[in-house]
C-alpha cells in the first residue's frame, strides 16, 4: 500500500468514526445545566488522532467531512449553524494542537503541551465566533450572547476540548504504535 493510499484509508476510517461517535448516547451528553444545548460529544477524539498521525490539514480536512456529515445525520436541527461552529472549534483544536506537537514530537511533554494549547485556542476562538455566528443564525441579540460568553461558552469549551484531550494524550501513543506512524 502506497503512503499515499494509506493516509487516505486512515482518513477515512476516522472520518467515519468521528460520526459514529456521535450516534453512542452516553458520548453526546449536555455539559452545563445552564445551557443543555451545548453537547458534549468525543466526535473530536478520533479527528485529534488523525491530526496528529497524518498532520494539522488531514485534522481540518476530517473536521469538516465529518461535521458535514453530522449536520446533516445526527444534529440535523443545528443545520448550517452547527457544521459552521463545529469546523471552527474544531479545526483550530486539532489544528493548533498538531502544528505544536509536529514541532515537538515529544509524546510526554509535546503532547501535553500541545493538547492545551489546543484546548486554550479553541475556547479562544469560539468567543468571537459565537458574536458572530450565533446572533446571525439564531436571530439572538449580540447582548444576549456577550452575557453567556464568561459563564457559558468558555466554560463549556475548556471542558468539552480538556476532556477529549485527556482522551487523546492517553490513546495517542497506542493507537500512534499500532498505525506505525
Amino acid at each position: 500500500m502506497t503512503d499515499k493510499t494509506r493516509k487516505l484509508v486512515i482518513t477515512a476510517m476516522l472520518t467515519a468514526l468521528a460520526v459514529i461517535t456521535l450516534m453512542v448516547p452516553f458520548l453526546r451528553t449536555p455539559l452545563l445545566p445552564a445551557a443543555p444545548f451545548l453537547e458534549y460529544d468525543a466526535m473530536d477524539v478520533p479527528i485529534m488522532i488523525g491530526a496528529l498521525l497524518l498532520g494539522p490539514g488531514a485534522g481540518v480536512t476530517i473536521t469538516v467531512i465529518a461535521s458535514i456529515i453530522q449536520g446533516i445525520t445526527v444534529s440535523g436541527a443545528s443545520g448550517i449553524y452547527g457544521i459552521i461552529q463545529h469546523i471552527i472549534a474544531t479545526s483550530a483544536f486539532v489544528s493548533v494542537t498538531a502544528f505544536i506537537y509536529h514541532r515537538n514530537k515529544n509524546e510526554k511533554f509535546g503532547l501535553l503541551i500541545a493538547l492545551i494549547a489546543g484546548t486554550v485556542a479553541m475556547a479562544v476562538i469560539m468567543i468571537p465566533a459565537n458574536l458572530i455566528v450565533t446572533p446571525f443564525f439564531m436571530g439572538t441579540p449580540v447582548s444576549a450572547v456577550v452575557s453567556m460568553i464568561i459563564p457559558i461558552i468558555i466554560p463549556f469549551n475548556l471542558l468539552k476540548a480538556g476532556i477529549n484531550s485527556v482522551i487523546v494524550y492517553i490513546l495517542y501513543p497506542t493507537i500512534k504504535k499500532i498505525a506505525k506512524m
